[in-house]
């Protein structure tokens, strides 16, 4: 079957919905990279639908979503709808929403958004506001596209400004930092995210701008996170087996590095600039040899300037096309990374074995040398169990350790960042992390955590003496 392609963005409770029912063995799911399509979800609500050990909580939320699924769940039945045309009510599928539309040849579903959160930050207020406007929808056979714009203000005496170490997305945004007499305790940012997505039976091709996840952690993951901004990019997934599966993305990052040869003095009198070019290139092959036990392997690249050629091509071996463009040349090169990840659910009942290894750099002919190893990585390990010895509780306990000079370079424009924040795990490098939760659901929608988390951080590292 062949469906149109919308990823579901990233912070939806879906996610979390799914990997417990993987976890359980309700359904067998594969998230190692995300988003993950709305195409693909609802093939797992399907999945689910009258399988056994589903809590009356869990065919709750099911029936939910298999709602506000309700047009991808046409797809698989290939049903002739009549033309629908909706504002401020409910849809075909009983969702609410500000305006949708529904025929054989287009689809359109419109939300607005709007939150608030308040709360204590060194026992001093902070509130934090946010609209927008949300919309997805789907042409004819093999196009889908959506637009998620968000506008943001923080304020209060204590708010974070900079958001370097927190979880929380980095920003660029309108503070006293950057503008004159702008009020010190306010900050307002924006946020864009789209896409549009061609698929065919085995595999689709998208183009937008979005946040990528790869691999598993409540506490932060190595490899790709939301820490920094939203990123353009070009996406190809291939579905090549019910065992094997293929991703690539090529991403245009934010360097934050001004071009020092392209300056020069506007009519007003002030100084133009432009910042270097920056680049991601990436790709993950996912195998499950079994039921429940995903593998995976990945290889990333940072370069800078200029496109090259090479990193556009999806199954190219990233860390040889870098030598053969530098010609072994240490300032000629650009930045390479290896990556693993293992994903065991349900082979140890209604648990959940995770881990990731992310390599910046490894010498393994001195790996034992203090005064010349290179050991420049980072691991991850964790657990969690769900529905035991009570349903709808979880419990998740992880450890993180990131060793020095990981995600940086002394280049600084093929550093693994983008916008100045990490592209990985939020803490950053040379440090290690013991993360433990509690997560208990009381019905749909409505759901308390308990979390804990102990952090040591070293200095920062002189990335001048890293090519030593």
């Amino acid at each position: 079957m062949s469906a149109q392609v919308v990823y579901e963005p990233l912070h939806r409770d879906i996610y979390n919905f799914l990997a417990g029912l993987s976890q359980k063995g309700i359904i067998e799911y594969n998230d190692q990279v995300k988003p993950l399509s709305r195409i693909y979800i609802a093939q797992k609500l399907i999945e689910a639908t009258g399988q056994t050990g589903l809590t009356p909580l869990d065919k709750e939320e099911l029936e939910f979503y298999k709602k506000d699924f309700f047009n991808e769940i046409g797809f698989f039945k290939e049903e002739k709808r009549e033309k629908k045309f909706n504002i401020v009510e409910k849809d075909q599928g009983e969702r609410l929403r500000l305006f949708s539309y529904s025929d054989d040849k287009f689809k359109l579903n419109v939300s607005p958004i709007f939150g608030i959160k308040a709360g204590l930050r060194y026992e001093k207020k902070l509130t934090h506001f946010w609209n927008g406007i949300y919309f997805y929808g789907y042409i004819n056979d093999f196009l889908g596209f959506s637009f998620d714009f968000r506008d943001n203000t923080e304020s209060g005496e204590t708010i974070d400004k900079l958001k370097q170490f927190t979880p929380a997305t980095g920003v660029n945004a309108k503070t006293s930092r950057n503008i004159v007499n702008y009020s010190n305790n306010k900050m307002e940012y924006s946020e864009a995210k789209t896409s549009i997505s061609a698929n065919w039976s085995w595999g689709n091709i998208t183009v937008g701008k979005e946040f990528f996840g790869w691999g598993y952690g409540e506490g932060g993951k190595l490899v790709l996170s939301s820490k920094a901004p939203s990123f353009p990019f070009v996406r190809l997934d291939l579905d090549l087996a019910d065992w094997l599966s293929f991703n690539y993305i090529h991403a245009w990052l934010s360097s934050d590095v001004v071009d020092s040869s392209d300056i020069y003095i506007a009519s007003d009198g002030r100084e133009r600039f432009h910042f270097r070019e920056k680049y991601l290139a990436a790709h993950t092959l996912t195998i499950i040899p079994i039921e429940g036990l995903n593998v995976s392997l990945g290889e990333s690249i940072v370069y800078s300037d200029k496109i090259e050629a090479l990193y556009l091509m999806p199954f190219m071996f990233f860390r040889l096309a870098d030598h053969y463009l530098s010609r072994h040349y240490n300032g000629a090169g650009s930045n390479a990374q290896l990556f693993a990840s293992i994903s065991s659910r349900n082979q140890l009942q209604n648990t959940h074995l995770y881990g990731t290894l992310f390599i910046d750099e490894i010498t393994l002919n001195n790996v034992f040398n203090p005064k010349k190893q290179r050991n420049h990585f980072g691991f991850s390990l964790g657990a969690s169990t769900i529905d035991l010895p009570v349903d709808n509780l979880k419990f998740t306990l992880e450890f993180t350790k990131v060793y020095p000079y990981v995600y940086s370079h002394f280049i600084r424009t093929t550093t693994y960042q983008s916008a100045s924040y990490t592209l990985g795990h939020w803490m950053g490098s040379n440090a290690d992390q013991v993360y433990a939760s509690l997560n208990y659901r009381f019905l749909r929608g409505l759901k308390a955590t308990l979390w804990g988390q102990y952090i040591r951080k070293g200095e920062p590292e002189d990335e001048s003496k890293q090519q030593e």
